[in-house]
């Protein structure tokens, strides 16, 4: 399973002529994520954002994923409103109810810029894989994350959110892999 993922994603990379972007490092009390940006100018009309990622936590429960967004402003030109669309793949180890599930689930984001010397974002992001999608011994994926951002500089954000990550089980469990606030800072090269 873990080798059908992987080729995925790698085939992935190589036919979209990424480039690389940056990093994202998110931390909480009990968890951490790292993750590698890409961008893929010949996807769609404006491009994609994919991410390539690991979390962890302190109960060592672990998650690989991969991710694509694409964004762009709503008709009207309103440049301070963003949405996206997307997918993620995910492979989990949950130590702690011994299990190894994964999820393919369809994406989505806003984003809100109060532009100003300093511009400062709001966004929100949901991701949800119904039992069709999940596989494994999964039954559903759910994720949802508000935070706030502040550009530090143009290729530097850092952030404060929250996120709730929630697997469903085929024999009835559930398994919150991630509940709680974050802090992180986004780097772009």
């Amino acid at each position: 399973m873990f080798k059908k993922i992987i080729l995925a994603s790698s085939l992935l990379v190589i036919s979209s002529q990424t480039q690389a972007r940056g990093f994202d490092i998110k931390l909480a009390d009990e968890m951490a994520e790292f993750t590698y940006l890409t961008e893929s100018s010949t996807f769609g009309y404006g491009g994609a954002d994919i991410g390539f990622g690991v979390l962890f936590t302190e109960n060592d429960d672990y998650q690989l994923n991969a991710g694509i967004m694409i964004t762009g402003n709503p008709a009207g030109n309103n440049k301070a409103f963003q949405f996206g669309v997307g997918g993620k793949v995910m492979i989990v180890t949950l130590d702690a109810v011994d299990e190894e599930v994964g999820a393919l689930a369809i994406a989505g984001q806003f984003r809100y810029v109060i532009a100003s010397e300093t511009p400062v974002a709001f966004v929100a992001g949901i991701a949800y894989a119904p039992s069709i999608t999940a596989f494994s011994g999964a039954d559903e994926y759910t994720e949802y994350e508000f935070s706030i951002e502040l550009e530090v500089t143009p290729s530097a954000r850092a952030y404060l959110g929250y996120r709730n990550i929630e697997y469903g089980f085929e024999n009835g469990g559930e398994f919150e892999l991630d509940d709680g606030a974050h802090v992180g800072v986004k780097f772009e090269f």
